[in-house]
């Protein structure tokens, strides 16, 4: 990397999408004197409200998306499920960090854990789906419980099925909207654990402590940090990530979701090139949080050591959930953020508070 590499303060950065992870990258960089400018389709989305400015237009639209890179100086993206060629036309004129391959990587579950594979990061063993046969065929295989899930798109639990016995497997393939899909076998795990980790523009990584999380109904309900871990299960966590990080030449914060088991193996679930649920209580735990690391990364600056200075117990405020966020506000220990949805739904994420050394 070289100095020209380098973005200066008050330096403009796009990011693809105006999600709640998009509005706390913004505040993020606001901090560090960095101008970010949001591109998302919805109007006045969470991240509209405290970027220095917003391009509202559909992802498709790629001379919307042209423009919008011209008038910046990097792009990023706030989730995975970008559209690809949205990325490709962005990065035509403006470095695009973390880049296209993450994307190509990770929207895609056999992609993925192929890639996964091939890359010193083992999963669970899985089978590729393209219909109820391939399905029944590949339950026998692998055995059940087993999971079936789209290959693309999907989230929070939604499009998967539990398959808990073979002649169930074509019921299931019908369930998830008889879509290609990825089988997966079923990982006897002891607990869910997840690793943050950066890597900046000059190839530096940083990773942060090992925590686990807590999921119900396919939603992450509580992260715990630093996980109880041992100095062998953390080292393994880390290679595993600096494997993916190198193999895609990846700029910026990436998320590893892993699978204890009982023996302490550590199997890969899944990856998300971003900054990540599990990984909000570095906001308030940690001397350099996810998302100025990966603004860092972006703007070519320097990635540190992220230096947890306390413990922390992140709660997701899901729902009807956040209805006591006064109650949070007076909690001694309690750190409580507000993604400024507008509307509050059954299942929908709307905000979290972090319980220090708790």
């Amino acid at each position: 990397m070289s100095a020209s590499d380098r973005l200066s303060p008050c330096a403009r950065i796009g990011i693809l999408g105006g999600g709640q992870l998009g509005r706390m990258l913004a505040t993020a960089g606001a901090r560090l004197g960095l101008d970010v400018v949001i591109f998302d389709p919805q109007q006045a989305c969470p991240a509209s409200r405290v970027a220095a400015e917003t391009i509202t237009a559909p992802y498709e639209d790629l001379d919307a998306i042209a423009r919008f890179a011209q008038s910046v100086d990097a792009v990023t993206y706030e989730f995975e499920n970008v559209p690809v060629e949205a990325a490709r036309e962005a990065a035509r004129h403006a470095p695009l960090r973390p880049g296209v391959k993450a994307l190509d990587v990770a929207q895609d579950r056999i992609t993925e854990k192929t890639f996964l594979n091939e890359n010193g990061a083992p999963t669970v063993a899985f089978r590729r789906v393209r219909s109820a046969d391939d399905a029944k065929v590949g339950t026998e295989d692998l055995g059940v419980p087993a999971l079936l899930k789209t290959r693309r798109f999907g989230y929070d639990g939604k499009g998967q099925a539990v398959i808990r016995d073979v002649p169930a497997a074509a019921n299931a393939f019908v369930t998830i909207g008889e879509q290609p899909a990825i089988l997966e076998a079923f990982a006897p795990f002891a607990r869910e654990l997840s690793v943050i980790a950066a890597r900046g523009l000059d190839g530096t990584i940083e990773i942060y402590p090992l925590s686990e999380n807590v999921h119900a109904d396919g939603i992450l309900r509580e992260t715990k940090a630093p996980a109880r871990s041992n100095k062998a299960l953390r080292a393994e966590a880390s290679r595993i990530a600096e494997a993916i990080l190198t193999a895609l030449d990846y700029v910026g914060v990436l998320a590893v979701e892993l699978f204890e088991l009982e023996d302490g193996t550590l199997l890969v679930n899944e990856i998300a090139p971003r900054v990540h649920n599990t990984g909000h209580w570095t906001e308030a735990a940690c001397r350099v949080s996810q998302f100025e690391q990966h603004m860092r990364a972006v703007a070519g600056w320097p990635v540190v050591d992220p230096a947890p200075i306390r413990k922390a117990r992140m709660i997701n405020l899901i729902g009807d959930d956040v209805d006591a966020w006064a109650d949070w506000l007076v909690h001694p220990n309690a750190v409580l953020t507000l993604y400024g949805k507008r509307q509050t739904r059954p299942g929908r994420k709307m905000g979290h508070v972090t319980l220090l050394d708790d």
